[in-house]
C-alpha cells in the first residue's frame, strides 16, 4: 500500500461521510453541512464524490452546485448506470489511483487557508468501489473522521447501528451522525437514546418537500428547505461540536508526547537519552505505514500542511508485522471471538480456535518431529518454556538431578532470547542482562562465523579463534551458494566438524560440564546484533550434536548411557534441539520455518510475533512426542508447571488462525514471484530450474527424508533487491557490510572510534536521515549499536520497497 497521510489540518476539516445504507439523504446532508460551514463559521468549503453513479443530470455534485453555490464540487469518476459502482465501471479504478486522487485534492483544498469538505461516499459502508473493495476497507487508509447518516425508514435502526459498528471496528472516528426526523418509525429518538453513552452527537432534523412539479417549483421549495434548516439553531449546534472535536484532536495529539514523558517508562531506552522531542506520536496505522504526529519544526507553520504524516513502520513494529496494520480479516477474527468467547480458561480444556491453531501450526513447520503444542503468550516466555521442556528431557534420559546438578545448555554468542530471567540464562553476558542481579548465564556459547556482502561479494566472515584452521573469508558468487547442501562436503564443513567435536570433548570430558539443550535462534541471530549466522556451521552443530550421544551421557552410568539409544528417527539425540523462532519463523524469510533453509529440524521450537500478524501478544512452543513423554509420571510434580491466565486465549488463537491462512496462501498464490524472480536470475535455464525446485519444496507434504529434513534445496530471496543490497556493500565510506534475507534488511556501518556492538551511536545519524523525511513521509527504523535494520511486512508490494530503498540510498548518499 502507498502512503497516503491522514489528513488533519488545524484550520481545515474534512470528514468523509457515509450512509448506514442507500437512499438515506447523504448528499441532501453534505449540501446542509457545507452551507452551513460557509454561512455560519464563514469558510470556504468543498465537496467531493470520488465515484458517483446515475445520469449527469442527477449527479450529486449538481445538486450541491445548485443548492449551495458558494461550495467547489469535484468528482472522479461518473459511471452513466445508477447501479454499485463496481457493475457500473466500464474499466477497473484501481484503489491506488483513487486513493491518490482523493489524498491529493484534500491537500490541495487545505493550501487554500481555512475551510471545509466533505468527501462522499456511493452507498452504504460495505458498498464495493469500483474496483470491487468494500468502501470502509478502500478509504481506511485516509482514516479521515466519519459523518454516519443513519437510516430513517423501517429497519433503519438496525442498518444504522451496523453502519457504526462496521466503522467502527475498523479505526475510523465516527464524529457525528445525522438522519431525518420521522414521526412513524421514531428511529432518531431510539438512535439518540443508543448512542448517547458513546457521546457521539446525533443530528436530526426535518425531511426535505416531497418532489413537485414543474422543476422549478420544486428548486424553489427545496432552496428554501436548505436556507431554513443550514441556518437552524440544531445544525449550528452540530457544527460547532465538530469544530470543537476537531480542535480537541489536534490538541490531544500536540500534547501527548509531553504528557507520556511524565508518566511511562519505555523498554529499551535510557530515559536520559529521551525528551517529549524526540517521542513518536502515532495516530493511527494501516498496511505498512503509522500515521505519526509532523511536530512543528517539520512542517509549514500557516495551517496549510497536515499535522499528520506517513511513516513506513521500518521495524515491523518489532518484528510483529507481517500482513499489513488495519487488516480487516485479523480485525473481523478477533471480533468474532470476543463475541463467542472473550476469554475462557484453558487449564484442563479446550475450544475450537486452539484446537485449529494447534493443527493449523504444526501443519504449517511442517516438521515431523513436532507433535505437541503448548501456548504462553510471548516469545521470551515461549522460549523459556522450550527450556523446561528440553532440560526435563535430558535430566530424564541422563540421570542428571535438577536440584544438584549444574546443568547448562549450548548457544551462540550474540544470542537473545527475551528478557525473563530463564531466556536471560540461555545467552551469554551482554548489555541486554549484566545489570540484573538475577542473571547468571548458565551456558556455553560458540562463535558463529557470520554472512556478509561486502563490496559486492558475500562472503562468511569467521571468528578469530576459527581463521587459523580455515585461513582468509570464503567468498561466494550468490547468497544462494551459501545455503547449499553441496558445502557439507567442503573444508569448512570438515573443519566446523572437527573443532565442533573438540569444542565439546573439552567441555564434557575435561571440564565435567553437562548439558541439556543446544538453543539457537536458526539463521539470524536477532537482537544480539542482527548476526546472518553461516548456515553451515549451525548445521554441522546440529548434526554432531545428535551423533554424540557418548560426550553428554559420559558422566553418568551405562543404564543412563543406554537409554539414550533410540531407533525412532524422530527421537531427540544427543541433546533436544531448541529453535527459536520467534523472530525467523512463520515466512519471515519467505518460507514456513527458518530451519528449513538450514537443511534440519528441530525438536523444540518456539513461535510468536507473525504468529498473529502483529495483531495480539500470543506464542507457541511446539515439542516432540519424546520431549513430551519425559513429563509424564504419576506424579503431578513431574508435569509441566507453566502457565498463565491467559493461556490460549480464544481471540488471540483465532486471529492466529487467519494470520497463519493468509501467510500460506499469499505463499501458494505467486505474489512473491517478483522478489524471488529478482534473486534467482530466473531468466537463465538455472534460475528456472531453482524456481521450479522452490515451488515443489513449498508444497505440503514437503519431500523429507527419513530423518525430516527436507530433500529439496529452497530457494533464498529477499523482499530487498539484489542490486540494490550490492550497491549498498560498495559504499565503503560509510557502510563495512549488508546482508538481505527475506524481509529482513541489515546495514552495518563503519564506527571510526573503534566502538562497536550496540553500545556504537554510529548507526543513530542514518535513522535520524530516514526518519526526518522527505516529500511529506518518512521511514521509522530502529538501530542495534553500529547496525541499522529494516523490516518490510509480507503484503508490502514491490514499487513500495523499491521507494523505500530510494530513501535509504539517498540518506546514505548511495
Amino acid at each position: 500500500m502507498a502512503q497516503y497521510g491522514a489528513a488533519l489540518y488545524r484550520k481545515f476539516q474534512v470528514y468523509q461521510v457515509f450512509g448506514a445504507n442507500t437512499n438515506v439523504g447523504k448528499t441532501i446532508f453534505s449540501t446542509l453541512f457545507s452551507r452551513a460551514a460557509s454561512r455560519n463559521q464563514g469558510e470556504r468549503s468543498w465537496y467531493l464524490k470520488p465515484v458517483s453513479t446515475g445520469p449527469l443530470d442527477d449527479a450529486d455534485v449538481r445538486h450541491i452546485g445548485r443548492y449551495a453555490p458558494g461550495v467547489q464540487t469535484q468528482n472522479f469518476y461518473q459511471f452513466e448506470n445508477p447501479v454499485s459502482p463496481h457493475l457500473a465501471a466500464q474499466v477497473e479504478v484501481p484503489n491506488e489511483s483513487l486513493l491518490e486522487k482523493t489524498a491529493s485534492q484534500i491537500h490541495t483544498n487545505a493550501q487554500n487557508g481555512p475551510g471545509f469538505m466533505i468527501v462522499e461516499t456511493a452507498g452504504g459502508p460495505h458498498s464495493p468501489g469500483p474496483s470491487g473493495t468494500s468502501q470502509a476497507d478502500l478509504y481506511r487508509p485516509l482514516r479521515l473522521p466519519i459523518l454516519l447518516i443513519a437510516d430513517s425508514h423501517l429497519g433503519g435502526i438496525s442498518t444504522s447501528i451496523s453502519a457504526y459498528e462496521s466503522l467502527k471496528i475498523r479505526g475510523y472516528d465516527i464524529d457525528g451522525i445525522a438522519l431525518f426526523k420521522e414521526d412513524v418509525y421514531q428511529n432518531a429518538d431510539y438512535l439518540q437514546q443508543y448512542f448517547h453513552e458513546s457521546k457521539v452527537p446525533l443530528l436530526s432534523v426535518e425531511q426535505p418537500p416531497p418532489a413537485i412539479k414543474p422543476s422549478s417549483a420544486d428548486q424553489a421549495a427545496m432552496s428554501t428547505y436548505y436556507s431554513s434548516v443550514s441556518e437552524s439553531p440544531s445544525v449550528t449546534s452540530f457544527m460547532s461540536t465538530l469544530t470543537d472535536r476537531h480542535l480537541q484532536r489536534i490538541d490531544r495529539i500536540e500534547n501527548m508526547a509531553a504528557s507520556a514523558y511524565s508518566r511511562m517508562w519505555w523498554p529499551f531506552a535510557q530515559h536520559r537519552e529521551l525528551s517529549p522531542q524526540s517521542l513518536n506520536t502515532i495516530d493511527s496505522a494501516y498496511g505498512d505505514y503509522f500515521q505519526t504526529y509532523q511536530k512543528p519544526k517539520a512542517r509549514k507553520q500557516d495551517g496549510t500542511e497536515s499535522l499528520l504524516r506517513p511513516t513506513v513502520d521500518g521495524s515491523a513494529s518489532w518484528w510483529t508485522q507481517g500482513l499489513g496494520h488495519g487488516n480487516p480479516d485479523l480485525m473481523l477474527s478477533a471480533a468474532h471471538a470476543a463475541g463467542r468467547y472473550g476469554h475462557v480458561m484453558f487449564a484442563s480444556g479446550v475450544h475450537e480456535p486452539a484446537m485449529e491453531l494447534a493443527d493449523r501450526l504444526i501443519s504449517t513447520v511442517n516438521n515431523p518431529r513436532l507433535n505437541r503444542v503448548f501456548f504462553s503468550d510471548n516469545g521470551s516466555t515461549a522460549m523459556e518454556v522450550g527450556l523446561k521442556m528440553a532440560l526435563k528431557a535430558a535430566c530424564e534420559r541422563y540421570g542428571f538431578s535438577p536440584s544438584k546438578d549444574q546443568v547448562d545448555i549450548l548457544g551462540f554468542k550474540n544470542s537473545y532470547h527475551g528478557d525473563t530471567i530463564g531466556s536471560m540464562d540461555m545467552s551469554e553476558p551482554s548489555v541486554y542482562n549484566e545489570k540484573v542481579p538475577w542473571y547468571r548465564g548458565k551456558g556455553f556459547w560458540f562463535d558463529c562465523p557470520s554472512v556478509k556482502m561486502r563490496q559486492g561479494k558475500w562472503v562468511i566472515e569467521k571468528p578469530e579463534e576459527q581463521r587459523a584452521g580455515l585461513g582468509k573469508p570464503s567468498t561466494f558468487g550468490s547468497l544462494q551458494d551459501i545455503y547449499s547442501a553441496e558445502r557439507d562436503s567442503s573444508a569448512d564443513a570438515e573443519f566446523y566438524k572437527t573443532y565442533i567435536t573438540s569444542t565439546l570433548e573439552r567441555l564434557t570430558q575435561k571440564e565435567k560440564r553437562k548439558f541439556g539443550a543446544l538453543v539457537l535462534e536458526p539463521v539470524i541471530l536477532g537482537a544480539g546484533g542482527m548476526v546472518l549466522a553461516d548456515p553451515l556451521f549451525q548445521r554441522v552443530l546440529v548434526n554432531v550434536i545428535r551423533s554424540s550421544s557418548h560426550l553428554f551421557s559420559a558422566s553418568v552410568d551405562s543404564k543412563a548411557s543406554s537409554a539414550s539409544v533410540t531407533t525412532d528417527p524422530f527421537d531427540w539425540a544427543g541433546l533436544p534441539i531448541v529453535a527459536d523462532e520467534v523472530f525467523t519463523g512463520l515466512y519471515r524469510l519467505g518460507h514456513p520455518n527458518a530451519c528449513e533453509l538450514l537443511h534440519f529440524q528441530p525438536d523444540i521450537s518456539a513461535h510468536a510475533k507473525l504468529l498473529t500478524g502483529g495483531l495480539l501478544p500470543l506464542s507457541i512452543t511446539a515439542a516432540s512426542e519424546s520431549v513430551y513423554n519425559a513429563f509424564l509420571s504419576d506424579s503431578k510434580v513431574d508435569a509441566l508447571l507453566h502457565g498463565h491466565s491467559y493461556t490460549a486465549h480464544a481471540v488471540g488463537c483465532a486471529v492466529a488462525n487467519t494470520s497463519l491462512q493468509q501467510l500460506a496462501d499469499i505463499d501458494a498464490s505467486g505474489k512473491w514471484d517478483a522478489f524471488k524472480s529478482d534473486w534467482s536470475g530466473s531468466t537463465s535455464i538455472l534460475g528456472q530450474l531453482k524456481t521450479a525446485f522452490s515451488d515443489i519444496a513449498k508444497s505440503k507434504p514437503t519431500l523429507l527424508k527419513p530423518d525430516g529434513t527436507p530433500q529439496i534445496e529452497l530457494q533464498v530471496w529477499s523482499q530487498w533487491s539484489q542490486k540494490f543490497v550490492e550497491d549498498l556493500s560498495n559504499h565503503t565510506q560509510r557502510v563495512e557490510s549488508v546482508w538481505a534475507l527475506g524481509s529482513v534488511l541489515a546495514i552495518s556501518l563503519k564506527d571510526g572510534s573503534g566502538k562497536g556492538g550496540y553500545t556504537s551511536n554510529v548507526a543513530h545519524g542514518l535513522r535520524e536521515a530516514l526518519y526526518e523525511g522527505v516529500d511529506g513521509w518518512n521511514i521509522h527504523s530502529r538501530v542495534l549499536g553500529n547496525v541499522l535494520y529494516l523490516m518490510t511486512s509480507q503484503v508490502a508490494q514491490e514499487q513500495d520497497v523499491r521507494r523505500w530503498e530510494k530513501r535509504v540510498r539517498t540518506a546514505l548518499g548511495v
